[in-house]
């Protein structure tokens, strides 16, 4: 998989082939895949007997206990089903600090690839200018395609609003749906976004992306802010005073987004990008058993 623009290095690729997504949600799939459903089928993992009624396949027939008990019983197998995961990116202008997107896609590029080499159904979308279909692949054959699309995504530069627009790019009955955002659109407009989400799935997830600087900005001074939403600008005078504010409308924002999330089922976790990569799959999202 070496090619010299891609967002992920050939030893993290590496690093991640064993992890996989931990769901306690019903898998939804019809085809096969690698997760053990709770229905009975045909794997080659055996669960136990049942006694055999009219209408029951004959092949399924322990011949070996009806010679001990001259009782028919049949084999039970646990079925193995796909699990339809879909990761939704914001990409709207506020993602497009550099390291901030770079993060974003590294994180739902690794994500992809933990679907895929688990032969389960990946989807993935990001909200664009123009109108694209979605990428939908199974298998580890399409890591490398992926991998690819998530690298060659050039800047976040989308103009609307995330929460309002992003339920339109969502494909119905998922396994889990991963959302990369900064969640920094008003908590009404959250609000919104959740109340549809659990018609598309159970399992929903809220990948939050977050600076060092955007969590408590290092500057002083007099400086020239711009709102990378809606580029209007604004000179201030920064001071402890104006940080402090800054900070606890931040934190009142944040409580806001975790109560609206909290109250629809929605799990939320947030990941600094300054902490890096391997902190955040190997901590953050281990630790939240989020992965497995």
């Amino acid at each position: 998989m070496k090619q010299a623009n891609l967002i992920l290095p050939d030893d993290w690729i590496s690093k991640i082939s064993r992890l996989s997504i931990a769901t306690a949600s019903k898998l939804r799939g019809q085809h096969k895949g690698s997760h053990r459903s709770s229905r009975f089928g045909a794997s080659l993992d055996f669960t136990d007997f049942r006694e055999y009624y009219p209408g029951d396949d004959v092949r399924q027939v322990d011949w070996n206990v009806y010679g001990r008990t001259e009782k028919f019983f049949i084999k039970r197998f646990l079925d193995e089903q796909e699990m339809r995961v879909h990761i939704l990116l914001d990409s709207t202008k506020s993602m497009g600090e550099e390291k901030k997107w770079l993060f974003a896609r590294q994180i739902v590029g690794s994500l992809g690839l933990m679907i895929l080499n688990r032969d389960d159904r990946l989807s993935f979308s990001y909200l664009q200018d123009e109108n694209k279909p979605l990428f939908r692949r199974k298998g580890a054959t399409y890591r490398k395609v992926f991998l690819q699309l998530i690298s060659n995504i050039e800047g976040a530069t989308f103009k609307g609003s995330f929460a309002t627009e992003g339920i339109k790019l969502l494909p119905k009955d998922c396994t889990v749906i991963f959302i990369v955002t900064d969640g920094l659109e008003p908590a009404k407009e959250w609000e919104q976004l959740f109340r549809r989400l659990p018609r598309f799935a159970r399992d929903i997830r809220i990948i939050q992306i977050a600076t060092r600087e955007e969590l408590k900005p290092a500057f002083s001074g007099d400086v020239r802010l711009i709102d990378a939403e809606t580029n209007q600008d604004v000179n201030v005078s920064i001071s402890s005073k104006v940080i402090g504010e800054y900070v606890k409308s931040r934190e009142t924002h944040e409580q806001q987004f975790n109560r609206v999330a909290n109250r629809f089922g929605i799990r939320n976790i947030q990941l600094v990008v300054d902490d890096g990569l391997q902190n955040a799959i190997f901590h953050n999202l281990l630790s939240a058993r989020w992965l497995q």
